[in-house]
């Protein structure tokens, strides 16, 4: 019978070490991927933050922004504050922007991510519907320098942007319930 036991003891006593260790184990690995996490965020949120602020300046026409964490302690836990100042403004929160400042803004920071890691496919819908005429100019400036790496589909009703276009698609409606697809390519050798 103290055989028996002993037995049953040193199997319990062994499985109950293995699983203190892989506890252990399991531990020291999620401190490594979070180290790791952090760092990575770290340094990603510097390099967008960056791109944030020249972007926005080039498209918001001389404007100045930042990106702040919100809880610098933990970075992966932590929300981000968009700061925003538009030429002739003070600085201020996103919030507290105009629609067509706001869609800059948003803009902006979109490209800046895209400069980090820029996406082979993006799509846009009515981007620019809150845009007057000389923001939608920069809009397209912008535009037109990411193209060489991502494409864009950008649903518009902007004569400006659609004047960028190399390509543009139509849904049309002749007849009550019957809609025709119209398709246009442009020959852009004199933009080039």
């Amino acid at each position: 019978e103290y055989s028996e036991l002993n037995e049953r003891y040193s199997f319990l006593k062994e499985q109950s070490e293995d699983l203190w260790n892989s506890k252990n184990k399991l531990i020291q690995t999620i401190d490594e991927i979070n180290e790791t996490s952090q760092t990575l965020f770290s340094d990603t949120f510097e390099q967008v933050r960056k791109n944030f602020a020249f972007s926005y300046e080039k498209i918001s026409g001389g404007g100045d922004s930042d990106l702040i964490l919100v809880d610098s302690d933990d970075p992966l836990e932590s929300g981000i504050d968009i700061i925003a100042r538009p030429p002739g403004t003070r600085l201020k929160n996103v919030t507290l922007l105009s629609g067509g400042q706001r869609t800059m803004t948003a803009v902006a920071l979109l490209f800046a991510i895209y400069m980090v890691k820029p996406s082979p496919f993006c799509v846009l819908d009515e981007i620019d519907a809150a845009l007057d005429d000389a923001n939608i100019g920069r809009f397209c400036d912008i535009l037109s320098g990411f193209t060489d790496k991502s494409q864009f589909l950008i649903v518009t009703h902007n004569k400006r942007t659609i004047s960028n276009a190399d390509t543009v698609f139509g849904v049309t409606m002749p007849e009550k319930g019957v809609s025709n697809l119209v398709s246009m390519r442009f020959n852009n050798d004199d933009k080039r």
